[in-house]
């Protein structure tokens, strides 16, 4: 009845298991991730068309946290989960922020990414878990997404690299390093480190990119048997208003950024946009007002 797909690796001397198809199965992609006994449900669901009138991507992440996964129930005067942490924020912008840049440049349909921690084993940080579960679940959703993405946390103790350190390791650690990229490249650093040496810092980053290494190959390996078809999306070809509004405008912002003092350079800026002359120029009100109009139809397309 149910078409459940699993992919298992070694990663860091934990298992790490990725399965779909068990649930959430009305989600255009959801992958249950358990690292250990940490085990994090990631869902995807997205719009089949844009919503008029919007010029940007409105993507949602919502990692959460719940008191459950940890064997509690709320109790006392507030029997209920209260609003959002800061850690549960702070890990949802974690997550947003390297898949973000990762979809089709154009794509401006509603999307939503929930991360939900069903079992913590006090052990795993589940941070790391809802990154790659993410990863996985926008991989083989069909969503216009250039990815997969693998993340790692680096610890280093005793003068070692330590990937993925568990929590009781942590506070040993003289580096907590958390780092989210591609096969090829970085897409996301965040780190609290003592005074540590430059060169340790970015030996550690290569140590962290060799460790996702395994994790982004499964992610692969799952959506070569789970990935839904990919959706039909063709970004609309505004060449030719990008092109008009280079003509119009390319040269006097390239003058402006050409300051390199800030002051000077809002200055010169604030004399375009509003066409006032500046030195040796004249006045651009026409210009600003054929600016505004190729910028109107933009927003329209």
């Amino acid at each position: 009845m149910f078409d459940i797909k699993r992919k298992t690796i070694d990663w860091a001397g934990r298992p790490l298991t990725l399965e779909t198809g068990r649930i959430a199965r009305q989600a255009d992609g959801a992958v249950l991730a358990t690292y250990g006994e940490t085990v994090v449900l990631a869902t995807v669901v997205y719009g089949r068309a844009p919503k008029p009138g919007l010029d940007f991507f409105p993507l949602t992440v919502n990692y959460q946290e719940k008191t459950f996964a940890a064997g509690k129930i709320p109790g006392g005067y507030f029997k209920r989960e209260g609003r959002p942490t800061e850690k549960e924020t702070l890990v949802s912008r974690l997550i947003d922020r390297p898949i973000r840049p990762l979809f089709v440049k154009g794509f401006k349909n509603e999307t939503q990414v929930v991360i939900t921690v069903l079992q913590h084993d006090l052990e795993n940080d589940p941070d790391i878990v809802g990154m790659v579960a993410a990863s996985a679940a926008l991989t083989i959703s069909g969503v216009p997404f250039m990815g997969p993405i693998g993340a790692a946390r680096v610890g280093y103790i005793e003068g070692e690299y330590v990937l993925n350190p568990t929590l009781e390791q942590l506070p040993t650690s003289d580096l907590d390093l958390v780092v989210a990229g591609t096969q090829d490249a970085l897409m996301m650093v965040e780190s609290e480190a003592k005074e540590l040496s430059e060169d340790i810092m970015l030996n550690a980053l290569m140590f962290a990119h060799r460790g996702m290494q395994p994790v982004i190959d499964a992610i692969i390996e799952l959506a070569e048997h789970a990935a839904k078809e990919p959706f039909d999306f063709q970004a609309d070809d505004v060449s030719d208003v990008v092109a008009s509004i280079k003509k119009l405008v390319g040269d006097d912002i390239k003058a402006a950024y050409a300051h390199t003092g800030k002051y000077d350079r809002r200055s010169a800026r604030h004399r375009q946009e509003e066409g006032r002359p500046g030195p040796g120029r004249l006045g651009r009100e026409p210009r600003r007002r054929r600016a505004r109009q190729i910028l109107h139809r933009l927003q329209g397309v």
